[in-house]
């Protein structure tokens, strides 16, 4: 088994066995992502963008080639697959494309892509993008990047630290580091949250949080 697949399976099994609740109550995984993340400073000290690419798994990429292969050649053309970045530019706008950002422990308010860029190779979907902040935004204090779905329904995984950058001048005077919560650290940092979890309806909160990995950095 691969690391990344490693990885996959012990998120899971974090979310659905550590918890200490029935299965049945929880999303799980259906697609899967190699993801890469970087963050762009502003030669100024402010965030300029943020970037994200998203290499699909072949089985949903398979499936995404026999809803939009409309003349059949067992391809997606560019045209093709321009209509499968819309869709899910459309569609996941309510997710915020996964992209869960704090300043300081405040939430980062994100403008729509103007564009997802796509390409289909040796059976794999790929979709990048890019996003700006709504306001101008000084990089200081703690930034915590996180991407990751709060529905549990797509698997997002970065498969080494190096996944996870920033760039630019701004960041120059800044200390970053990848946070891979292991299973000690979720107990022991959300033991009351767990606790109420047990033995409360769980629709609605967002467990993801619990175990995705982030990006931590500090100006």
């Amino acid at each position: 088994m691969s690391l990344a697949n490693k990885r996959r399976h012990a998120t899971m099994a974090i979310s659905l066995l550590l918890l200490g609740m029935p299965t049945n109550t929880f999303a799980h995984p259906h697609i899967f992502v190699d993801a890469k993340f970087e963050a762009v400073a502003a030669p100024d000290g402010s965030l300029q963008e943020l970037r994200d690419t998203w290499q699909f798994d072949e089985v949903f990429s398979s499936s995404v080639l026999l809803d939009y292969d409309k003349n059949r050649n067992n391809a997606l053309d560019p045209a093709e697959v321009a209509a499968v970045a819309k869709t899910v530019r459309e569609s996941l706008a309510q997710y915020n494309y996964y992209m869960n950002i704090t300043i300081n422990g405040k939430t980062l308010a994100l403008a729509k892509p103007d564009i997802l860029h796509g390409t289909y190779e040796n059976g794999s979907l790929t979709l990048s993008f890019a996003q700006k902040p709504m306001a101008k935004t000084p990089l200081k204090g703690l930034i915590v990047f996180g991407v990751y779905d709060p529905t549990l329904y797509t698997a997002l995984d970065f498969a080494s630290d190096a996944d996870l950058k920033i760039s630019g001048e701004g960041f120059s005077g800044c200390t970053h580091k990848v946070v891979r919560p292991g299973s000690k650290e979720i107990l022991s940092e959300n033991q009351a949250m767990l606790t109420t979890m047990f033995f409360n309806d769980p629709v609605g909160t967002d467990y993801s949080q619990i175990v995705a990995t982030r990006l931590e950095v500090r100006c």
